[in-house]
């Protein structure tokens, strides 16, 4: 069988990884006041134990303001920090996997419930906080307007991000991921449909990426070249007269020239007006859009279920990794399975090395998790 290109080693930067497989951020709502707590470290346990080749913990707000829901993970305090750090250090005691974290700032999608508490804006009366964007546009228009930024607060919301970025290699994080996606502080920047400020922050394509570029810029400041740090985009508002791919194309182009180390390539969630037709792989194309404009590494997300899907996807040149969410909750073990069909090699705990099926393939290397 030809060698599988899925499960070969790849460089995100200063990062190598042991084969193209990324598990998503995937925000669990869990945290009480931003500190993770021990459903974060079974629910990322089992996940480190997957064999894939990197791990990106959740949207991580880098403000308490910046939180979607009261149970989102945050990195903006001492407690937030300690809190996180045993979590880290929980998993490196069983995996090897490099560990990545995605930091975010909501903006207007912030002070909202739970998604299995309807996931509606949580009004003021009810104990929510104001949000803040670029303009005093909201989501949808049964909720509250944000509060528009002034030039203060965003410098104030870029040392955020730098603080937090720090925090984060203090922890132990081979990775940044910076959030510019699904309609958060970022995307909303990026968006016309979001921002429709008049001055250096707004209006052009060159002032409406001046917020994430500055962002990206103090990032790669607080942590120096020692980590990788790249971005995950919305490739497109699936809104006439939103932001799209080709606008997509050219701010990659512009991290690119700032060291980004990779971008992660995603779409829509600005608006409730986007129409996606969803359905297996519907964002690589995105993805291999940008790849035909940069040369650093593309990651591609969006319904990738299946280990031949995955594989033909790299194989092809569409993307250089792809990022699972879902399909690895569903199956926490997919990569193992990926291996077994592709003929590919995972590092797994050799206490599970017995649960193969008999006549399996063996798909575990020669690295043995066990006690340290």
């Amino acid at each position: 069988m030809t060698t599988s290109k899925l499960f070969q080693p790849f460089s995100l930067g200063p990062l190598t990884v042991p084969n193209r497989i990324m598990i998503s951020p995937m925000c669990q709502y869990s945290s009480v006041d931003g500190d993770a707590n021990d459903w974060h470290m079974v629910h990322l346990g089992s996940l480190a134990i997957s064999g894939a080749g990197v791990l990106f913990l959740e949207a991580t707000a880098v403000n308490a303001e910046g939180r979607i829901t009261y149970g989102c993970l945050g990195l903006y305090n001492e407690a937030n920090e300690a809190a996180l750090s045993r979590i880290v250090n929980g998993l490196r005691q069983v995996s090897h996997m490099p560990l990545g974290i995605q930091l975010s700032h909501a903006g207007r999608k912030a002070s909202s419930h739970k998604p299995w508490e309807s996931g509606k804006q949580i009004a003021l009366a009810d104990g929510g906080w104001v949000s803040m964007a670029p303009s005093a546009v909201p989501h949808s228009e049964h909720e509250e307007a944000p509060q528009e930024m002034s030039a203060a607060d965003i410098e104030r919301v870029i040392g955020d991000f730098a603080r937090a970025a720090k925090r984060s290699r203090a922890l132990g994080f081979e990775a940044i991921e910076l959030h510019m996606a699904h309609g958060y502080l970022m995307h909303q920047f990026l968006s016309p449909i979001a921002n429709k400020r008049t001055d250096e922050w707004g209006g052009s394509l060159e002032n409406r990426m001046r917020f994430p570029l500055a962002v990206y810029e103090a990032v790669r400041d607080a942590v120096g070249t020692s980590i990788a740090v790249g971005v995950r985009v919305s490739a497109s508002d699936w809104v006439e007269g939103g932001w799209d791919v080709e606008q997509t194309a050219q701010l990659a182009k512009r991290l690119e020239s700032l060291g980004c180390d990779f971008i992660d390539v995603s779409s829509g969630g600005v608006s409730p007006m986007q129409k996606i037709p969803v359905g297996p792989g519907y964002q690589v194309p995105f993805a291999e859009k940008i790849k035909q404009a940069v040369r650093m590494p593309v990651i591609s997300v969006g319904m990738i279920t299946e280990p031949i899907q995955a594989e033909s996807i790299v194989a092809e040149g569409k993307a250089d990794m792809v990022a699972l969410a879902r399909a690895m909750l569903f199956d926490p073990r997919w990569p193992w399975r990926a291996a077994a069909q592709l003929d590919g090699k995972v590092e797994g705990p050799q206490q599970y090395w017995r649960s193969l099926p008999s006549g399996s393939p063996r798909v575990f290397g020669e690295i043995a998790i066990g006690q340290r």
